[in-house]
């Protein structure tokens, strides 16, 4: 078990300059936050509910239809949760299915999809009019994928299997590629059980991976078209150098739009490449867009 002060180390090597304010961010509480689900409900359903119960929240200004509650209060239990009108999500995970070129693709691949909040925002602003194919190799969190879609209205090909293993007969016009990783942008300092889980062993081993599934990802992508990188890690061996390992002139980094203010990212090695800095607001992430030449 990795110390936090061991932790603490490890950041401080990483991003000298801004340690103490992702050490802040690892260890504040986050603001819970949810995402109305369109493909069943409106969104004035939505806030009629909070405001008829003084629920203190505010709208994300990444992304209209993501609520940050303001308080502690348990909706889980509610008709909005039981009936798939919402979906617990953090703000960071929104991030890459609102940074994909949605609207000049039809088949979609989500590689590792589960418990499928990615999936089902792709399909909410794609208005379930996309052929979107979600992998996921774990049987036990298949399943949790498949309840969620159906809970949550998606149309999707749900399919058991390892990405890596996918046949290069199938070619997609854009990819999400939400890669496993060692969850460094996620830990809550204070809690012990996310200390024990993390160590340097896996981020290496995490890398490893990452960089068989993100080629494999750029085999299955067709020629001139984009697909997004991202990992809940703040750790460059499973970010920057990732990508750096792929990256010629036939494989470039795209500029990502996003609606965030410089404040909250975090220096990169990387032009384009966006490090999101943890606070109360967001979980420690990673995004990057590339697009295949030819």
């Amino acid at each position: 078990m990795i110390t936090k002060e061991e932790y603490i180390e490890l950041i401080k090597k990483e991003y000298p300059n801004d340690y103490l304010d992702i050490i802040n961010g690892l260890t504040e509480k986050r603001l819970s936050s949810f995402r109305i689900n369109n493909l069943k409900c409106n969104k004035d359903l939505v806030i009629s509910y909070l405001n008829e119960n003084n629920i203190k929240y505010e709208i994300s200004n990444i992304y209209d239809n993501s609520i940050i509650l303001n308080e502690d209060v348990n909706l889980f239990d509610s008709d909005l949760v039981k009936n798939g009108y919402i979906y617990f999500q953090s703000i960071s995970s929104q991030i890459p299915p609102l940074c994909m070129d949605l609207s000049d693709s039809f088949d979609i691949l989500d590689m590792c999809a589960a418990p499928g909040g990615k999936t089902s925002l792709i399909a909410d602003l794609t208005n379930n009019k996309k052929s979107i194919m979600a992998v996921e190799s774990n049987k036990i969190r298949y399943l949790k994928l498949v309840h969620n879609l159906d809970l949550l209205n998606v149309k999707a090909s749900v399919i058991q299997n390892d990405s890596l293993k996918l046949d290069s007969y199938f070619k997609f016009d854009t990819i999400l590629l939400d890669a496993p990783c060692s969850g460094s942008g996620t830990i809550n300092l204070n809690n012990d059980k996310d200390l024990k889980n993390f160590s340097t062993l896996l981020v290496k081993n995490s890398s490893n991976i990452q960089k068989k599934l993100l080629k494999k990802a750029l085999e299955l992508l067709k020629p001139g078209k984009t697909m997004i990188y991202s990992t809940c890690s703040i750790f460059k061996e499973e970010n920057e150098d990732v990508l750096k390992s792929v990256l010629n002139k036939n494989i470039v980094l795209e500029k990502i739009d996003l609606n965030i203010d410089e404040s909250n990212i975090l220096p990169s090695s990387l032009d384009f490449a966006i490090t999101i800095k943890p606070n109360k607001y967001y979980e420690g992430f990673f995004i990057a867009k590339i697009k295949k030449i030819k």
